[in-house]
């Protein structure tokens, strides 16, 4: 499982054990979209190959306001 924790300035990620930092930019980068734009489901694609996406998507800027 795939841990996910979103602040203004990235996201810290702990994947099969490993921790760490998926920087604002390198994810606006790689997902071609505006930071708080992008969905927690997005991220999830860029750290693991075949991710269960279950639920529905949630843009980064609702998960920070929450």
């Amino acid at each position: 499982m795939t841990a996910l924790a979103f602040d203004e300035t990235g996201v810290d990620v702990v994947y099969e054990g490993t921790e760490f930092r998926l920087d604002k930019e390198l994810i606006e980068d790689a997902i071609q979209k505006p930071y708080p734009e992008i969905t927690d489901h997005e991220v999830l694609q860029i750290v693991e190959e075949t991710p269960d996406l279950s639920g529905e998507p949630q843009q980064i800027a609702d998960i920070i306001d929450a």
